[in-house]
């Protein structure tokens, strides 16, 4: 073999395993990835169950009920009048309460519209908010720049 064909081997071998390495991340990704929706889009094009997803909004007034041991139940709303039932079995967050916001992640069960969630994330501010999520509760009235959800 001539120096210019080592060359060659050597630049399309390292060129096959940076191709390699981008695929599997690629791929680990694609198996990690949860799409996240708010009560109003699932009220519009319904997930799948079984399918991970996080589902964000304001924690409903009146909704947490405190079930056995630490299991929580508690409705997600985004103000224009959808909700969706929680179930969360776990320690909550400090700053989880009714009226402030919630980020869940999990997912549906088969055959009933209960979300089961493992993760549950509560914010305090606008600051930890998705920014979707905060410009569509701005835009529905429900949070005003510089206040909380009160």
């Amino acid at each position: 073999m001539t120096r210019k064909q080592k060359r060659l081997a050597v630049i399309g071998g390292g060129m096959g395993f940076i191709l390699a390495a981008v695929l599997l991340v690629m791929f680990a990704f694609s198996q990690s990835v949860a799409y996240f929706y708010m009560p109003a889009d699932l009220a519009k094009t319904p997930v799948a169950p079984e399918t991970r997803i996080r589902l964000g909004g304001l924690v409903g007034e009146g909704s947490v009920v405190r079930g056995a041991g630490s299991t929580v139940e508690f409705a997600v709303t985004d103000g224009s009048g959808d909700v969706v039932k929680v179930k969360y079995t776990g320690i909550l967050p400090d700053l989880f309460r009714e009226g402030q916001g919630v980020v869940t992640e999990g997912k549906f069960t088969a055959g009933s519209r209960e979300f089961l969630a493992d993760t549950v994330l509560a914010k305090h501010d606008e600051k930890y908010m998705p920014k979707d999520v905060a410009d569509r509760l701005k835009a529905q009235g429900l949070w005003q720049e510089g206040e909380g959800t009160q």
